[in-house]
């Protein structure tokens, strides 16, 4: 099992990490922008996790396919980048409930990943026929990459992962960092090793609390100079497992790379999260016109609970009529929302977007 010994530049990455962690925090996002960001994140981790494996698909075309119907048949890429999203999914009502790092959790998203692929390509890689080594092979020389641990091993080494994950007391970033090693060097299954050990650091940090709410793409730093990322893996060690990648002398290499990346991700995923709401803001108002303008601030300045159209039009001196054909606009621009009984609308109040977002709405609508 490799092990971490922390030196000043690890220690380094981990304060930065942490106070991203805590700037992340500070910024208070609407549910509809977190769920956008959240869901164009997966897009680019599901590009970028299978580019990393070779996927010809371009970012454009992985958004385009992960929208279409899922009755639809797909190409093999097709299919990785959607297998890919699924996960994420997948791992993310994982994480809400808190479910403990295991074996199982390990085989699932293994499964998952590789959805619609032959048998044998699912679960656990077993014995090969007589004279066949089972090797990672360069696609260009043809020669072994990487010979990974007998597979009458793999039992036992992922036991002894589940155990380490579950009981260390290590910090959670340095746990991730050895279950996205550990799971790529004992290479338990045929394929997917890759995206499996990916997604599982990955839910490692989203559980410890190291996940960003799901913002961002780690998986865009690994991808953006791949042979880094498997030279970082791989330190220079012969190919075969029991030469060294099964204890490696030097893994500070491994881990410096690995919390560098995840370093740059929490550094994007601040710029996102402090960016998103004056982005949304600006998009929303520029659909308002002076009057539709001029009731939003009013109704910000006076209603902090529910409120009528009928109350609104005495204060302001317009037709009720008026009035609900500007709240019309208001509602379906996410500034204030329909409050129904009996299916019809009875009153308004303002959306949870126009009170997370209320100083900086006011400051545009005063500059407007």
């Amino acid at each position: 099992m490799i092990k971490c010994i922390l030196n000043n530049e690890i220690l380094k990455y981990i304060t930065e990490i942490e106070k991203n962690r805590y700037r992340v925090a500070s910024v208070k996002i609407s549910r509809s922008v977190a769920n956008k960001l959240r869901k164009n994140s997966k897009k680019k981790s599901s590009y970028a996790s299978n580019k990393i494996e070779g996927n010809p698909l371009s970012e454009k075309q992985v958004d385009e396919v992960i929208e279409m119907d899922e009755h639809k048949h797909f190409l093999k890429p097709e299919q990785e980048v959607r297998n890919y999203f699924l996960a994420l999914n997948y791992l993310e009502e994982k994480a809400k409930a808190k479910e403990e790092f295991s074996k199982k959790l390990i085989l699932d998203v293994q499964k998952l990943v590789e959805k619609g692929a032959s048998k044998e390509k699912i679960g656990l890689r077993g014995a090969m026929p007589p004279g066949v080594l089972f090797a990672v092979y360069d696609s260009q020389t043809g020669k072994p990459d990487y010979i990974p641990p007998e597979y009458s091993e793999i039992p036992d080494l992922l036991d002894e992962l589940v155990e380490y994950v579950n009981t260390t007391d290590d910090h959670p970033l340095i746990v991730a960092a050895i279950v996205h090693y550990q799971l790529v060097t004992i290479h338990p299954f045929e394929d997917g090793n890759g995206r499996t050990a990916r997604l599982l650091s990955g839910y490692i940090l989203d559980i410890n609390g190291y996940g960003f709410n799901g913002i961002g793409s780690l998986e865009e730093y690994f991808a953006y100079d791949i042979n880094e990322y498997y030279n970082s893996i791989q330190m220079d060690l012969p190919a075969l497992y029991y030469s060294g990648r099964c204890n490696p002398p030097r893994p500070e290499r491994w881990f410096s790379y690995f919390l560098r990346m995840v370093m740059l991700y929490s550094n994007k995923v601040c710029e996102l999260s402090e960016n998103s709401n004056g982005e949304e803001v600006t998009g929303s108002m520029s659909y308002l016109k002076g009057k539709e303008k001029e009731l939003l601030l009013f109704l910000i300045k006076n209603y902090k609970q529910e409120f009528t159209p009928i109350e609104v039009s005495k204060k302001i001196g317009v037709t009720n009529r008026t009035v609900i054909n500007r709240l019309s606009v208001l509602v379906k621009n996410g500034f204030v929302e329909p409050m129904l009984v009996n299916q019809r609308i009875r009153a308004y109040t303002l959306s949870e977007f126009t009170r997370t977002n209320e100083k900086a709405i006011i400051k545009r609508l005063k500059a407007a």
